[in-house]
């Protein structure tokens, strides 16, 4: 595991060389491959913990499916980063949970918001679908689904960004905020390029079979842990 990177004094007069020491520091952190029958644990609040996540394709989105199994000791009003996928300008794709308890998500600006039920110390699974043909999203909670919005008919998440666990860049690979971070843990992401059925979505809640998914695929997915992030076993 890295840790946050602390720059000499001496390079402190040559922000060029300091630039690039960064750079080094940052992709010196060992990308692995595959979690099956892994968790993620943040243990702490930090502004330096996060998990970089290699897509297997390019993250031009008219629809998707996005599920994850997770659970947090962190305080009902306390704002937590779930996702966050952003490119050079934009949060193209982020899922929180808000401090006055709603779960939403962002597609390039202003967000949708919905009353779920609360995210525990006890493990929640947590899907999220969306299609740009009418902008219906919703939330699927434990297999079951939250009410239907309309939102961002005809957008497309746009591709070339980075994908984090545990952390919202409010730029680029930048400003990262300790009171917005993920503490708990994470394990079984998946996502899809399509909306998945009904019944695909309640069959992974009880892990069972399905199509591994083909953005993300939690068996064989590549991913670089930084900061204070444990990979163990899903006991």
């Amino acid at each position: 595991m890295g840790l946050k990177p602390r720059l000499e004094p001496w390079s402190e007069g040559c922000p060029e060389l300091a630039l690039l020491i960064l750079i080094i520091i940052i992709n010196s952190e060992e990308e692995s491959v595959g979690l099956a029958g892994k968790v993620l644990v943040f243990p702490y609040e930090t502004d330096f913990s996060f998990v970089t996540l290699k897509p297997r394709m390019e993250m031009e989105l008219r629809a998707f499916t996005l599920c994850l199994r997770v659970a947090t000791e962190l305080p009902a009003d306390r704002q937590i980063i779930l996702f966050a996928y952003r490119t050079a300008d934009y949060d193209e794709l982020n899922v929180w949970r808000e401090r006055d308890g709603r779960v939403s998500f962002t597609l390039s600006g202003d967000g949708v918001f919905f009353h779920l039920p609360p995210i525990t110390t006890f493990r929640t699974s947590l899907c999220l679908t969306w299609e740009s043909n009418r902008g219906l999203a919703a939330f699927w909670v434990d297999g079951k689904r939250s009410s239907y919005q309309v939102y961002k008919p005809g957008h497309t998440v746009r591709p070339g960004g980075t994908v984090l666990l545990g952390q919202d860049a409010d730029k680029h690979l930048g400003d990262l905020e300790a009171t917005q971070s993920f503490v708990g843990e994470v394990t079984d992401l998946n996502m899809w390029d399509h909306v998945l059925s009904r019944s695909a979505i309640q069959a992974w809640h009880y892990g069972h079979r399905v199509p591994e998914g083909n953005v993300f695929a939690w068996a064989s997915i590549e991913y670089a842990p930084s900061g204070n992030v444990l990979v163990v076993d899903d006991d």
